[in-house]
C-alpha cells in the first residue's frame, strides 16, 4: 500500500496551491491501495475552519476537506499552533478535520512513503 502525506501552507483563497493540493489528494485517496493523509499548517490552518461562504461558483476547501476525510478514510491534521496563532477553535474546525500537533506531523511524516509540500 503506498503512503502518502500532504503537508499544505497556503490560505485557503487568494492562491490555488491549496485547491490543487485538495485536488490531488482527493484523486489520489480514491485509487485502490493508495493511503492519504493531510496536515494543514500556517495559513492552510484557514482551510479546516467550518461554515465557509463562497460565491455561487466558486470551490470551498472545507467541503474538500470533507469529502476524502468521510468517504475515503483521509486522516486531517490541523497544526495547534498555527490555529491559535489565527483564532481558531477546535469547535470552529469543519467536520473530519483534528487539532494535531507537531509530534503528529513528525509521525506521519516518518509513516509516508512520500509527502508532498504546497
Amino acid at each position: 500500500m503506498a503512503k502518502t502525506l500532504f503537508i499544505l501552507n497556503d490560505p485557503p483563497y487568494g492562491t490555488e496551491r491549496s485547491y490543487n493540493a485538495l485536488r490531488l489528494a482527493g484523486s489520489l485517496a480514491r485509487r485502490p491501495g493508495e493511503e492519504v493523509k493531510i496536515f494543514l499548517m500556517g495559513d492552510a490552518a484557514n482551510c479546516a475552519k467550518a461554515n465557509q461562504k463562497v460565491p455561487q461558483g466558486y470551490y470551498n476547501v472545507e467541503l474538500m476537506l470533507q469529502g476524502p476525510a468521510t468517504r475515503h478514510g483521509v486522516e486531517v491534521g490541523v497544526c495547534g499552533t498555527c490555529m491559535d496563532a489565527r483564532g481558531i477553535a477546535d469547535g470552529e474546525l469543519a467536520a473530519g478535520t483534528k487539532r494535531g500537533t507537531l509530534s503528529q506531523l513528525t509521525d506521519w511524516t516518518a509513516w509516508a512513503d512520500k509527502a508532498l509540500v504546497f
